[in-house]
């Protein structure tokens, strides 16, 4: 069988992203598979074409009901039968759903993993002819991904007991080496059954932006985006959301929010607002977005720092989906850091789950400070390697690089002295010479270290202190309360065998731009062409053709079936239903 033919048949597209084609071969022959690609990588494709080309059923198990509807939406448009059974449907509805799959009538079923707990949804499941079990969003399975959730683990221990011994794909974008092997212990998927195609996302271009005013950043980034560029706006609280939504509409930029303090019919119309392009702009917690597969997202900034680098990557990862440039920001102050510190100490988990919070916050906070590449620095987290990107904030960062290696001796200095058993305060207040009663409790006075960086600032110190740490030249306990330790690396700087350089303190200028090879006047015509349809339909437009699509004819200017069956996304069945439409729409364009 030719994959290709049916990839292109089915979905439009004329060859596999990286990765794809091994995962469904895999699964095509049996194999538990385990599939690790970055977010916007098209894992889907990986278990909605196998579900197309076996007899059988596949049950999609995902964690969020607006992943389902989306994914059920967009397959019914291609002309592949699908349906979700959830609690957002009425009991009637749900046992006619679970009557068409009985019949044969779908090819794809997609539920939430609680719904295992139901004993006669259990026994549903024994009469289905089952070949694949999708499992989305894998990493919470695990206890140390950041999204775990025990309904995952539950529903993994009903998988043994059907009938047909389906094959199981389990699929995540941010997957680090110790969440991987939870999955696989846990799903029996052999190691060498793990496609890992890297999380590189060649298409983003990461910043971090410190020392300056938010709100000031965001109308001068705002301002010199595309009128009609969507955006997400991530902010650690409700209120945040709130004010920051309130703000953005005051100033003339078009935005709602969405948190989990709003009705559902409010949330729910917030989305479709969003997704059917009424809206450039989503202010939202982190409530908002797993599942949401709006391809024509060209920015995500997160106003404050992240819980942690998975989430933040995950996050990220929602713009720049189509594959053009898009651009993940991250807005650091240092009171985020005591906004999240009190989140976790106000969670529900034990001190074991707090203890694993407060060492990822720290791992984040690490990347707020690093000078070495951003992307690099995301990549090397998840146990990847890779090239600097060449084009991240601290990469195009033209700041003097100064000689700090004597600033960076006093302070390794300085926590060795004090016998590696304080924390960045305590350490940057003996170097400043503070006169804090805890300080003096501990006699630091008589050392030699005690104000010997008098003339700086705790705050300064303490950035430094940050700096060394997420340079690896300072290890760093786990816990509520870390503790600084010398490294391998900062032990060589300390006896005078390697130097230690950082960049001038200066704010720079966000650097981003946007770069047009199509012809935009007719990317605008179809465009609104393409939102009369999704409002007919009621979906959202990128399922009628994703922006990349759009502006690929816009390029092309196909005149004829055959032209537009080479535009990436079409396909025999998008043809039929569009084609005609869309080709007339690009021939009156050129006949103006």
């Amino acid at each position: 069988m030719n994959l290709e033919i049916k990839l292109k048949e089915i979905f439009g597209y004329d060859y596999f992203r990286n990765g794809q084609k091994q995962i469904i071969e895999q699964v095509l022959a049996g194999q538990a598979t385990l599939g690790i690609l970055p977010t916007g990588a098209g894992k889907s494709i990986c278990y909605q074409l196998p579900a197309v080309i076996q007899s059988g059923l596949t049950l999609v198990i995902s964690p969020l009901i607006s992943l389902m509807k989306d994914q059920v939406d967009q397959l019914n448009i291609a002309g592949i039968p699908a349906t979700f059974i959830n609690s957002t449907l009425e009991e009637g509805e749900s046992y006619q759903r679970m009557r068409q799959v009985e019949n044969g009538e779908i090819k794809l079923l997609f539920v939430a993993p609680e719904r295992f707990s139901l004993d006669y949804f259990n026994n549903f499941l024994q009469k289905l002819p089952i070949d694949l079990v999708a499992i989305d969003e894998a990493h919470c399975i695990s206890q140390w991904g950041h999204d775990f959730r025990p309904s995952y683990v539950d529903f993994a221990a009903h998988l043994k007991d059907l009938p047909t011994r389906p094959t199981v794909l389990a699929l995540t974008a941010t997957a680090t080496p110790k969440v991987a092997d939870d999955i696989q212990s846990l799903l029996s998927i052999s190691p060498s059954h793990t496609i890992k195609t890297g999380f590189l996302r060649e298409n983003l271009r990461f910043e971090v932006v410190k020392g300056m005013d938010k709100r000031t950043f965001l109308k001068n980034y705002l301002k010199n985006q595309e009128s009609e560029s969507a955006g997400i706006i991530y902010a650690s609280t409700r209120k945040e959301v709130e004010e920051i939504c309130e703000w953005l509409n005051h100033n003339h930029f078009k935005a709602v929010r969405y948190h989990a303090g709003l009705s559902e019919r409010e949330r729910q119309m917030n989305q479709e607002l969003f997704l059917f392009d009424e809206v450039p702009i989503m202010v939202a917690t982190n409530a908002f977005g797993m599942g949401i597969n709006k391809p024509n997202v060209r920015f995500v900034i997160h106003y404050a720092i992240p819980a942690t680098i998975e989430s933040y990557y995950q996050e990220a990862g929602r713009a720049g989906r189509d594959g053009l440039e898009s651009d993940a920001i991250l807005l650091f102050s240092p009171n985020d850091l005591r906004i999240r510190n009190f989140l976790i100490e106000q969670g529900e988990g034990d001190e074991g789950h707090k203890e694993l919070e407060y060492e990822k916050l720290r791992q984040m906070q690490a990347y707020t400070s690093a000078e070495t590449c951003l992307q690099r620095y995301i990549l090397q987290y998840f146990g990847d390697e890779g090239e600097d990107c060449k084009k991240c904030s601290n990469c195009l960062d033209e700041r003097e690089l100064l000689d700090i290696t004597v600033d960076a001796q006093k302070v390794l200095s300085c926590v060795v002295r004090m016998g590696e058993r304080f924390g960045k305060t305590a350490v940057a207040q003996v170097l400043i010479g503070s006169k804090n009663k805890n300080i003096a409790k501990w006699n630091f006075e008589g050392l030699s270290t005690f104000g010997i960086m008098k003339n700086y600032s705790q705050k300064t110190v303490g950035e430094l202190i940050d700096f060394l740490s997420a340079e690896g030249y300072l290890n760093v306990t786990t816990g509520k309360f870390p503790l600084l330790l010398l490294s391998a690396q900062g032990l060589k700087v300390l006896k005078g065998q390697g130097k230690v350089s950082r960049r001038a303190s200066l704010i720079i200028e966000s650097k981003a731009t946007v770069v047009h090879h199509f012809d935009e006047e007719c990317f605008a015509s179809i465009r609104s062409l393409r939102l009369e349809l999704a409002k007919e339909e009621g979906v959202p437009p990128f399922m009628i053709f994703s922006d990349s699509a759009l502006k690929e004819m816009a390029q092309v200017l196909p005149d004829s079936p055959s032209q537009f069956l080479q535009i990436s996304g079409v396909g025999p069945v998008k043809l039929e239903k569009y084609g005609t439409l869309f080709i007339d729409k690009i021939s009156e364009y050129k006949k103006s």
